[in-house]
């Protein structure tokens, strides 16, 4: 019986639950009991909520009994990141810093998601404070791609991406920031999306780059993806970046068929060594299929998300621009955990300074640590220009790329990682090499642009390969729809790792 439930879609699980085929606590307890089997042997989970969402899982019962009409995510079990809070449960970003921190208020997206009588069963693991592209820089623990315990599940919501392909739970929410939900999703042979920055509010979300970052959801399929992006992309006062606007209704346009749609292919990203054959191959075989429901593909320009490689090393501008931009607004956001007011606190400090130093010290992690330092430098007096100033003016030039080649086409077609998942520790003592894992993904977060990724096929080694696809901002609807429709004619999202039942 729970082999069957972890294996149902969060739409097959709503319409179980609202028909009264399966009650909330019986879904409940055939996850948990998921986790509790393949947990161990993974590392998804920071926290777990168990008992609280039995008893949220009674109240659902006892309202679906009463007749009373029933959210869009009733009886789902949706895991959440551990930088989105959680009032009354552990918000931990995977750092020594806020080992024990339990916020007083949950984020925007965890509001939506009970409001809409979801279930949330716990925390995810991630990259400290969503800084690596691995999930091996939690402080906690690492967590393992489901489809090979040996590779990394990519990052920074590895946990999240994890917990989805594993059937622990049907639904995740993670956060974006140069393509923290899509590479995830694409290791892991599931469904990412990096909302337009501002369609779901920030507000709760531990900030890691202001400017850049974005709650983004998991799910297997485009069906499931409409119904959880509509539940959490609702306007909210509180994040002033936040759009005023309502969101569309995404299942009302998830059939719209794609009449000649034109994909537009970067010549940045298909010419150039940094895409490994099996991954081309792979989006070869998506694009035959595009064109056979009538898409129509032609290459177009990017050219400040140029790719080179030289000597057998790889570099791209997005990356350079991010990671100058990134650290200088992390060593700004990360400036508030000096262990005064909440987190990690030394003991038998001898004065102010020393306190501010060790609990820092002491709280951070290497990959934190080192994006800490290298923002003050970047903003530093003869270095601001150099670096900081030069970044934002290519991030504008990015932008400027983006919105002239969707003058052109509809939608972008392009990788989302240069290759299939790599091993545990093969690129940790190279930060740069870690770094060039969003080679593909971060010109998005830059431009503020919406993107999703979509599974496509298997490595030789059986491992998932993604498709992404960038769109307009604000035209998440044609993503989806357009997943849909390539879902409706392929049968790699349905795939389970063999930790899966």
């Amino acid at each position: 019986m729970c082999d069957s439930i972890c294996e149902k879609t969060a739409s097959a699980l709503r319409n179980a639950f609202v028909r009264g085929d399966l009650s909330a606590r019986s879904i409940t307890e055939a996850f948990f009991s998921r986790i509790e089997q393949v947990e161990p042997s993974i590392g998804t989970f920071i926290t777990l909520t168990e008992e609280a969402t039995l008893r949220r899982a009674d109240v659902l019962d006892k309202k679906r009994a009463s007749g009373a009409p029933m959210g869009t995510l009733a009886g789902v079990p949706v895991a959440v990141k551990d930088n989105l809070c959680t009032r009354g449960v552990k918000t931990t970003c995977a750092s020594r810093a806020l080992k024990d921190f339990i916020p007083p208020y949950s984020a925007h997206a965890v509001d939506r998601l009970i409001e809409e009588d979801a279930l949330i069963i716990g925390k995810t693991n991630m990259d400290e404070f969503a800084m690596g592209s691995s999930t091996e820089n939690s402080a906690f623990k690492i967590t393992r791609n489901p489809w090979d315990t040996g590779r990394v599940p990519g990052g920074s919501s590895g946990g999240s991406a994890a917990a989805v392909a594993a059937r622990m739970a049907p639904l995740a929410l993670g956060s974006d920031t140069a393509g923290s939900v899509r590479q995830p999703a694409a290791l892991c042979g599931v469904m990412g999306l990096k909302p337009t920055y501002g369609r779901v509010s920030r507000y709760g979300l531990v900030a890691f780059a202001s400017s850049m970052d974005q709650v983004g959801p998991f799910a297997r399929n485009a069906e499931d993806m409409a119904m959880l992006l509509g539940a959490i992309a609702a306007p909210d006062r509180r994040d002033s970046t936040c759009t005023n606007h309502a969101a569309p209704d995404y299942l009302e346009t998830l059939e719209r068929p794609l009449n000649g749609l034109k994909f537009g292919m970067p010549k940045e990203y298909f010419t150039t060594d940094g895409l490994s054959p099996v991954a081309a191959e792979a989006l070869d075989g998506a694009r035959k299929v595009f064109e056979g429901l009538g898409g129509q593909f032609k290459e177009i320009s990017i050219p400040h998300s140029r790719i080179d490689v030289e000597d057998g090393r790889i570099s791209s501008f997005a990356v350079a621009c991010y990671y100058i931009l990134c650290t200088a607004e992390a060593a700004s956001n990360l400036a508030r955990f000096d262990g005064v007011r909440y987190g990690h606190r030394t003991h038998g400090a001898a004065d102010v300074l020393e306190m501010y130093s060790k609990s820092r010290s002491e709280g951070f992690g290497d990959e934190v640590k080192r994006r800490i330092m290298l923002g003050p430098h970047v903003l530093s007096s003869g270095y601001y220009e150099a670096y900081y100033l030069k970044a934002a003016r290519v991030r504008r030039l990015i932008a400027e790329d983006l919105e002239r080649a969707f003058d052109e086409v509809d939608l972008v077609f392009a990788p989302t990682t240069p290759s299939p998942a790599f091993k545990i520790g093969e690129k940790t003592a190279d930060p740069l090499e870690m770094y060039l894992n969003d080679i593909f993904t971060s010109s998005c977060n830059l431009a503020g642009n919406c993107a999703i990724s979509i599974p496509c096929g298997r490595s030789p080694e059986g491992l998932p390969l993604g498709l992404q696809l960038m769109g307009p901002r604000w035209e998440e609807q044609r993503l989806l729809s357009v997943s849909h429709a390539y879902q409706q004619q392929t049968r790699w999202h349905d795939a389970a790792p063999h930790h899966s039942p």
